[in-house]
């Protein structure tokens, strides 16, 4: 384009961005709030006009694939974690995936996952937690949880472990962390990986040798989710983060096709390898661009998701400000309720809420599902803890029937109870930043007039 066709176009450009402000404006008002009638969502989208103004100008490059919208969003999470280095996903599960793949490479050497090794983790989990442990051909084992933290037992750990442990993968459950000082002391003794699936959980921060960190960080490697009712969001997306530059890129190749090649894309040969090195048994100089050195997968986002991303990154520390303080509220109004357990936050953490988790006890004179129906008919959103027991799930009973006189395809310590008790009695109301206090104000009482009403 010469001068001219240079700037029509960004003239033109600004009044489409400008256009998508005034539409955000209009179409974004919102129905007056009416207990009983209107419905309260557990999560959603919490945006304005800049996610869709980022979103739109994205998407007038038509750069489809992975682009500089990509790079500014890793190079800017990674600075708010605090971690060196950031790879974006298509998803919190593929994340989960690229984290756990990249234990198995070869170059990791004695460290390396293989088949038939151990993996510690809980079964009261997202299935994606465990799945690619499953799926590659190690073997996880299962440990119970405490309540009402819904986290793992670190008084286990010993018995959990064999000469066949290698790592630890577990989540911080709805945003509440894991005993963090525990495990990474026991994973430091045993030489293992920790894998902190930190979907749940972004902005939650935990105390270890007297300094705070935010989760995610302190393991070998930290994910997250940024599906739609997750602290932030792309749509779809996930990311994966580590401070060790090898299994950086590892994760990226197991991403990126499994290539040996570390060029962005679009650029070439910005690794100075193309064509001058021999691999594997290749001819010399053979396109550095298409060596594949791993079993990898294409689990890349847009730059259009990504340009969601820069904006609600901006967004972040509100939006988990936020969360604590809605979380808050409702323990504040549901404290003294007879027949709930409330939940209680990881000592030495500060958690930054995905959900507000309520058991009912064993004693009530009321069931879990008796509440979560009268509170749907209410309008009031509930979600049980994700699967409460995978191992009662036909997944993993088929794999149970399959494993008869073979090997086994899972370990579990103990019985655990208290993963029962939770798949039984426990579900959890949202907390996130889109709740006004009108909203939160008819959960609670919605909650104190059932379990009254029980309990007379």
């Amino acid at each position: 384009m010469n001068d001219l066709q240079i700037k029509q176009s960004i003239a033109l450009k600004n009044k489409v961005l400008s256009l998508v402000k005034e539409y955000y404006k209009l179409s974004s008002s919102k129905d007056k709030f009416v207990p009983g009638k209107s419905y309260i969502h557990y999560g959603g989208r919490y945006y304005n006009e800049k996610e869709m103004v980022n979103l739109v100008d994205s998407s007038l490059n038509f750069w489809l694939t992975q682009g500089h919208w990509t790079q500014e969003f890793e190079k800017e999470f990674a600075k708010w974690l605090g971690v060196s280095f950031c790879s974006v996903a298509n998803s919190g599960s593929s994340a989960n995936l690229l984290a756990f793949t990249a234990l198995t490479a070869p170059e990791l050497k004695e460290r390396r996952i293989k088949k038939g090794d151990e993996v510690i983790t809980v079964a009261c989990a997202f299935p994606t937690t465990v799945t690619p442990i499953i799926q590659y051909g190690a073997v996880p084992v299962f440990v119970d949880v405490t309540v009402p933290e819904y986290d793992i037992d670190v008084t286990r750990l010993e018995e959990a472990y064999s000469t066949k442990t290698k790592a630890v993968m577990i989540a911080h459950s709805l945003g509440n962390p894991f005993n963090l000082q525990a495990v990474k002391t026991f994973c430091d003794k045993h030489n293992l990986w920790l894998v902190e699936d930190n979907c749940d959980a972004l902005g939650s921060t935990y105390k270890i040798n007297g300094t705070e960190k935010k989760t995610g960080t302190i393991g070998d490697i930290g994910t997250s989710s940024f599906y739609p009712p997750h602290h932030m969001t792309m749509g779809e997306g996930g990311a994966v983060y580590t401070n060790n530059a090898l299994l950086h890129r590892l994760i990226n190749s197991y991403r990126d096709w499994g290539r040996d090649c570390w060029c962005p894309s679009g650029k070439d040969n910005t690794c100075g390898q193309r064509f001058t090195k021999q691999y594997g048994e290749l001819p010399l100089g053979y396109d550095h661009k298409y060596v594949y050195s791993h079993l990898g997968y294409n689990l890349k986002i847009t730059d259009m998701q990504a340009a969601i991303g820069c904006a609600q990154l901006k967004k972040l520390d509100k939006i988990v400000a936020t969360r604590r303080k809605n979380f808050q509220y409702i323990l504040d109004g549901l404290k003294g309720t007879k027949g709930l357990l409330l939940p209680v936050p990881q000592r030495n953490s500060n958690p930054s809420w995905f959900g507000f988790l309520i058991s009912v006890k064993e004693n009530a004179g009321f069931t879990r599902n008796e509440l979560t129906r009268f509170l749907e008919n209410r309008k009031i959103q509930t979600r049980n803890l994700f699967a409460g027991n995978l191992l009662r799930h036909p997944a993993f009973i088929n794999l149970r029937q399959e494993s008869v006189g073979r090997n086994k395809y899972y370990r579990v310590v103990g019985e655990l109870k208290n993963t029962d008790f939770i798949m039984n009695n426990t579900f959890w109301i949202g907390v996130y930043p889109g709740m006004k206090k009108p909203m939160l104000d008819w959960m609670i009482k919605s909650i104190r007039e059932f379990c009254d009403m029980k309990r007379r």
